[in-house]
């Protein structure tokens, strides 16, 4: 039975937490103002429903490579405009890629396919201290998983033999799993955020859903006319012994290579000619007790192009699909149990001035009314081993279990 806290900017994390980007631009109270929630079922184009909604609420998102000194003004001109908290979840970003497979139904279908939350400030000076509060019960049953660890071996192998016919180079197979719980999911929720690494933690709540977030992963991220993709691809235990292993896998390598490549393709979409570049590769960070493989790539966008044409460019994540990304997205559609609900998808912000910075949901859970929702998975390559894969995914998830699980 849930008990869910008041829906709202309360239920936001502060901005000084930086909850997507918040931090870093925005140090004053803030409000919901207007809100918007889609559905795949509701047909039509996500991304420019989300394009035109945000436009109609003051934000400048139809063309990023606008003069930073009109962006400039625009964003004095809106000065009780604070930003815009978006979600995409796997389906809402798959239904931007024309001729996109239609994927297995959320297990969680509580939570929209798409949502963007403006926010105004108001008052005046610093923000009111919170307040800490009441202690509220929270109880969480076994997690029960939507495929056991031999069909998720089973569905790697199947991915492998795709890749050995030739009809994809690269498979991301993702399983998820539920729990029933009692009490309020919020606290439980906001404790993700603060994994180490988790550069996109926060928590968005909607009528009868909430959702968690730990990822470490920049999908895109939008500043001063350039566009910025972050992919993480290769996982290992954080330990010395783990390092060596990462740096020295040629199948963590060549699985990053290709997501690499598939993000170079996609800005190469929106970007001005030539300005594509690889501005890091397979550098080793950390997320939570994991060494994770990521590199930058970056470009500099094309004049006119606005939200809606970076959705469609760039999602879904490449990291969370695989290569090519119609073929990956078919596969996924026919191996994985359930759909992927609001992960494998994005979390983020865009503020006033138009400057955006999007996570993918990895390392992200989701509760409706009942049960708590997670997703785990990676990348699957001709090098595969079922086991080690079925491992991987249950390493990622361990934490975010730990946490959700205490009170």
């Amino acid at each position: 039975m849930s008990n869910f806290g008041p829906i709202g900017v309360e239920t936001l994390p502060h901005p000084a937490t930086g909850f997507a980007g918040v931090g870093a631009t925005c140090t004053l109270r803030i409000r919901e103002r207007s809100r918007m929630e889609w559905r795949s079922t509701e047909g039509g184009d996500p991304a420019q429903h989300l394009e035109d909604f945000l436009t109609a609420d003051g934000l400048n998102v139809r063309s990023f490579s606008t003069p930073s000194l009109s962006r400039s003004v625009a964003k004095s001109e809106s000065v009780s405009l604070c930003g815009a908290a978006i979600l995409i979840s796997a389906a809402g970003a798959a239904a931007m890629v024309e001729r996109g497979p239609v994927a297995k139904p959320t297990p969680a279908p509580a939570v929209p396919d798409l949502v963007a939350v403006v926010y105004e400030h108001f008052g005046t000076g610093e923000p009111a201290p919170g307040s800490s509060p009441a202690a509220r019960e929270w109880r969480l049953g076994e997690w029960e998983p939507s495929w056991t660890p031999a069909e998720h071996a089973a569905a790697v192998a199947a991915a492998r033999e795709a890749i050995g016919r030739g009809d994809v180079y690269q498979v991301n197979v993702v399983g998820h799993a539920s729990a029933p719980y009692v009490g309020d999911p919020l606290p439980a929720l906001a404790r993700l955020g603060g994994l180490p690494g988790a550069h996109y933690g926060g928590v968005l709540t909607g009528a009868g859903w909430a959702i968690g977030c730990a990822s470490p992963e920049t999908l895109i991220k939008v500043a001063g006319g350039r566009v910025t993709t972050k992919p993480i691809k290769g996982t290992r235990k954080a330990t010395a012994e783990g390092r060596r292993e990462l740096l020295a896998s040629a199948k963590e390598r060549a699985e990053h290579i290709m997501i690499v490549d598939l993000a170079r393709n996609d800005l190469g979409r929106v970007a001005r000619t030539g300005s594509v570049r690889v501005d890091e590769l397979f550098a080793i960070r950390t997320w939570s007790d994991l060494w994770q493989a990521e590199s930058v790539v970056s470009a500099e966008l094309a004049d006119g192009i606005g939200l809606a044409d970076l959705l469609r460019a760039t999602c879904p994540g490449g990291s969370v699909t695989g290569a090519p990304k119609l073929a990956a997205l078919e596969q996924i559609a026919a191996l994985e149990p359930v759909g992927r609900g609001p992960s494998m998808g994005a979390l983020g912000w865009i503020d006033a001035g138009g400057d955006l910075d999007l996570g993918l949901t990895i390392r992200t859970a989701a509760a409706d009314a009942d049960r708590l929702h997670l997703w785990a998975g990676g990348g699957i390559t001709w090098g595969s081993d079922p086991a080690a894969e079925v491992a991987e995914a249950a390493a990622k998830a361990a934490p975010l279990r730990r946490l959700l699980t205490s009170s």
